[in-house]
């Protein structure tokens, strides 16, 4: 690994790295300021993924899968919490502890850790790599979170890990205050469908901070922190370095840490958590990051700057900044994972970074799934996300009049999140999913009338209503006047509109 840069080490002045990081301004690079007590990286020098699976078409198959589902939906849900990994741990030590049979990329963060994990998945499949991949929440199936070489597991193979492993989770269960969690069950399935796979690498998201989530029993040999805001305040903390100090637990001993840019506090927790137990960081922005981008058809134009060095002409088929950040993040992990910055120096392959970057695609984010108007569904639900998504859809989409139909969770920053669209939206509709969790419609309106006014804003407590009044009122500015709607909130507003709109 490389030691720190030795203090009369100058940056070369011309360097263009240096010069787009300097002219960066929507992303401040907090790190910069930071003096890190840990090594640093830097040397200087997939197949297409799978749509989201629909309902099985064999009425047997479906029936067992929903028997599973209700099962899993008997226990506690993913927001009714107990601070511990001792129930995962007893699951994983009956079950002979398979995640420790394969090495894994661990991710964690407020927002994009999804997008990145598929980036990742995607660059190790290019490379001829088996991965499995654990992310949540799902869009439409529950058997989207869990993935092997780039697709979900089938409905099949879903029902037969569930009842490979169910007796082993009556035992712990048995022997446990409390039951294993909905969200504990999926996880210890998804690190036996690794094993049995088996697979080379596991790329696995966190479900909610770090140090007690049900994923942290695996010791990653890479840990990845995506970009740090307010979400889950009342269980992670009310500033981003308390909620930082939950999200450095899946920093490991000896691990290597890829930092997406943080507010400064953030930053100094995991730093320091770096420092602590020997991690060697790279930080975005320092050691690698975004050195250009253009907007292109479908997507957008990149070059990468990596822990090897450049890699230009890197076409992204998804949208905004946020999501070039992103990249910027899945492809330094990616480096680190094969070594590059510590035992080889050369980049990776450029050809094969290429295609695995074309390749990937990232439901419900910025998705568009219907023309005359155009519709596009994107999963934002905290401020920060509707921030990215704002910004993203300003630079990608020509709209003259963009209707928002919003259904969100009721724990959540409502409000924040309505600002943060207020700009961009001529009218909204408001709504709510079907979830137990989602927010009264006319509650949800009160809020949006205190941002939008009165007059901006309509209510249809049912989704299917809320689509056909956001269409109807992006039609009234003709066929070819570049109306658009945007379906957000909640991914479980997204699943179910995306439903609505015959997608899957």
């Amino acid at each position: 690994m490389s030691d720190l840069p030795h203090e009369n080490d100058q940056p070369d002045p011309l360097d263009p790295f240096e010069e787009i990081i300097e002219a960066e301004t929507d992303r401040d690079p907090d790190l910069a300021v930071i003096e890190a007590g840990s090594r640093t990286l830097r040397t200087q020098g997939g197949a297409p993924q799978a749509e989201v699976p629909a309902r099985p078409e064999d009425p047997e198959v479906d029936k067992a899968l929903r028997e599973v589902e209700a099962e899993l939906a008997s226990r506690w849900g993913e927001t009714k919490l107990e601070p511990s990994v001792s129930r995962i741990s007893a699951l994983m030590d009956v079950l002979g502890d398979p995640q420790r049979s394969y090495p894994s990329i661990h991710i964690t963060g407020t927002n994009g850790k999804t997008s990145t994990a598929r980036m990742i998945e995607c660059l190790l499949g290019a490379f001829e790599l088996r991965t499995g991949r654990y992310t949540s929440p799902h869009v439409q199936s529950i058997t989207e979170r869990i993935s092997l070489d780039g697709a979900p597991v089938s409905a099949e193979r879903f029902i037969e890990t569930y009842q490979d492993i169910k007796p082993y989770i009556e035992m712990v269960d048995a022997a446990q205050e409390y039951r294993l969690s909905f969200f504990e069950v999926l996880t210890g399935m998804a690190y036996a469908a690794f094993a049995d796979a088996p697979v080379d690498v596991a790329v696995v998201e966190v479900g909610m901070g770090g140090s007690w989530d049900a994923t942290n029993v695996i010791d990653g040999d890479v840990a990845v922190v995506t970009p740090i805001g307010l979400d889950h305040t009342d269980r992670l903390g009310e500033t981003t370095g308390e909620i930082a100090g939950e999200k450095a637990g899946v920093i490991k001993q000896g691990a290597t840490v890829i930092l997406a840019q943080q507010p400064v506090d953030a930053a100094q927790v995991l730093l320091k958590k770096a420092v602590e137990v020997d991690a060697t960081v790279a930080r975005e922005g320092l050691e690698f990051g975004v050195v250009a981008r253009q907007v292109a058809v479908g997507g957008q134009m990149l070059t990468l700057r990596g822990l090897g060095g450049e890699y230009p002409e890197v076409y992204l088929p998804l949208h905004g900044a946020h999501q070039a950040h992103n990249a910027a993040v899945a492809l330094a992990a990616v480096e680190a994972f094969f070594g590059v910055g510590a035992q080889r120096a050369e980049p990776l392959d450029i050809d094969t970074v290429r295609k695995a970057f074309a390749a990937v695609s990232s439901p419900g984010r910025l998705e568009v799934v219907r023309r005359s108007p155009t519709v596009v569904l994107d999963a934002a639900h905290n401020p920060a996300g509707a921030e990215a998504t704002a910004e993203a859809v300003r630079e990608a989409f020509d709209f003259t009049r963009l209707i928002g139909v919003v259904g969100a969770s009721g724990d959540k920053n409502v409000r924040g999140l309505l600002e943060a669209f207020e700009p961009i939206f001529a009218e909204v509709v408001v709504t709510q999913n079907s979830s137990h969790r989602a927010m009264d419609a006319d509650e949800l309106a009160a809020i949006a009338v205190e941002v939008f006014g009165d007059e901006r804003v309509q209510v249809e407590p049912r989704l299917p209503d809320a689509l056909e009044a956001a269409i109807t009122l992006a039609e009234e500015e003709g066929e070819f006047a570049g109306g658009g709607v945007l379906v957000t909130g909640s991914v479980i507003t997204v699943g179910e509109a995306r439903l609505l709109l015959g997608k899957g």
